[in-house]
């Protein structure tokens, strides 16, 4: 999984150096809003565990880090999923609230989107977002993702954005 850049980012594999920040993340009750509830601890822990796992096939989260800064912002990268009977490629994203708004998301998508189509060579992965989470839908609609269905993930009603092979 190589390391990717942005004008405003670097994408990079998630370390264990990074737990004070993932515990900052992913236990924010704003970032994990659209979750049943923030994960604890020991739960970011076993997940963190599952990134380090998927990274010898190139899937997994990216740390988002502010090039100017070094500042770890979030989370993004493709990760595999059964929908609806089928494996899945997800493209997700998480920011801590401080960002949201600056177009971060949308870059680092973008970034995990290229990532995905140039070296995985599955051009047409997808979001799964919850309804109501217009924000997210907009990150996925600025990458090119249409809406395709919505359907009921792991105990919630999520819309499937599906990325077109022809656009950005």
């Amino acid at each position: 999984m190589p390391t990717l850049t942005t004008p405003r980012l670097l994408l990079r594999r998630l370390t264990p150096d990074d737990k004070p920040s993932l515990y900052a993340l992913l236990g924010n009750p704003e970032t994990m809003r659209w979750y049943p509830r923030p994960w604890t601890p020991p739960e970011i822990d076993l997940w963190l565990d599952r990134q380090f796992s998927m990274y010898p096939d190139g899937s997994g989260k990216f740390a988002i880090i502010l090039r100017d800064t070094g500042e770890f912002i979030g989370d993004c990268g493709p990760t595999w999923f059964e929908v609806d009977g089928t494996q899945e490629l997800e493209i997700g994203y998480r920011l801590l609230p401080q960002y949201w708004g600056q177009g971060y998301a949308t870059e680092a998508a973008s970034a995990a989107l290229t990532y995905v189509r140039n070296s995985l060579h599955k051009p047409n992965p997808i979001s799964l977002i919850r309804p109501g989470n217009l924000a997210s839908r907009h990150v996925a609609e600025k990458n090119g993702a249409t809406l395709e269905k919505t359907v009921h993930w792991r105990d919630y009603d999520h819309w499937v954005f599906r990325y077109s092979a022809t656009k950005p």
